[in-house]
């Protein structure tokens, strides 16, 4: 697929994206959902390695290439890794699937009420190398605690400051400031973070596109307008600790919202089941995330 053809792909929205980007933190507790203890891994070599083979496990899986999966997100070592033989960037293509980077570096400590990401100190390195790879896009992750207006304000406007310096290099970014679900406030500050986000769409160039990853709002459909705004090719929901069953059904209630899933699509997977046995959770969790997508 060329830039054209994944442009496309992903505004035509006929699926999901899969999250496949847990990094150095994340990792282990993905593991042990596995069900690969830390005890069978020693240091963060082996650890990545075991991270790797379950990523592509996943993308050589049956299921994954069905046409349901239309983009992947990926860790930077995930990136730099090969399936069956190929950059993965290489092997998502040959199946369909547009392949993204993430790029952030993590949080910073909790202010106003929002966790911004910590200074991007390998941005610059990070875009060229993706570039190389022939990566499509990618994502940027920070978190919103409260509805602290001046917090939401800033955690918009850096996710667009980087947002820019990615489409610079020819790049599409996923915008990703993640409201916590459990927040009691949450109602009120999605909506101050709609204001937000769209505030500094309307300052986009009209040549610019962002991409919007968000979780799912408490009020169904309140980012139609995002959804519809000629400067966003999609907006795609994180599932934000929901169980695959709950983050569908919430989805399902918001026309032109797109999943991207990670937890919620491999919580069913385990090292220790049959390549049929594998495919056919992975499948199953698939089917659902997709119906709920394009409901």
């Amino acid at each position: 697929m060329n830039k054209q053809e994944m442009t496309a792909k992903i505004a035509e929205g006929n699926g999901f994206i899969a999250a496949l980007d847990q990094s150095g933190g994340s990792t282990p507790k993905a593991l042990r959902g596995y069900g690969v203890d830390d005890s069978e891994w020693n240091g963060e070599d082996e650890m990545f390695a075991r991270i790797h083979e379950m990523r592509a496990r996943v993308i050589t899986s049956p299921s994954f290439a069905k046409g349901k999966v239309i983009g992947a997100i990926l860790f930077e070592k995930t990136m730099d890794g090969e399936v069956e033989g190929k950059p993965t960037a290489e092997a998502l293509k040959d199946r369909g699937v547009v392949p993204f980077i993430k790029i952030d570096q993590g949080l910073a400590d909790e202010e106003n009420g929002v966790q911004l990401m910590k200074p991007l100190t390998r941005l610059d390195a990070l875009l060229e190398k993706s570039v190389k790879h022939g990566m499509f896009g990618t994502k940027e992750r920070s978190v919103i605690k409260s509805a602290n207006q001046q917090g939401i304000a800033a955690i918009v406007a850096q996710q667009f400051e980087v947002g820019n310096r990615v489409i610079d290099v020819g790049l599409m970014p996923i915008l990703e400031p993640e409201y916590d679900i459990k927040a009691a406030d949450r109602a009120e500050g999605e909506e101050m973070l709609k204001t937000e986000i769209l505030k500094n769409l309307d300052a986009l160039a009209d040549d610019r596109q962002v991409m919007l990853k968000l979780s799912i709002p408490v009020k169904a459909n309140l980012y139609r307008e995002l959804i519809e705004h000629p400067r966003v090719l999609a907006v795609v929901a994180l599932s934000g600790g929901y169980t695959t069953e709950e983050a569908c059904a919430e989805l399902a209630k918001n026309k032109g919202m797109i999943a991207s899933f990670s937890r919620a699509m491999l919580q069913d997977l385990r090292a220790d089941q049959s390549d049929e046995e594998f495919d056919a959770a992975l499948g199953k969790a698939i089917n659902s995330i997709c119906a709920a997508s394009v409901a």
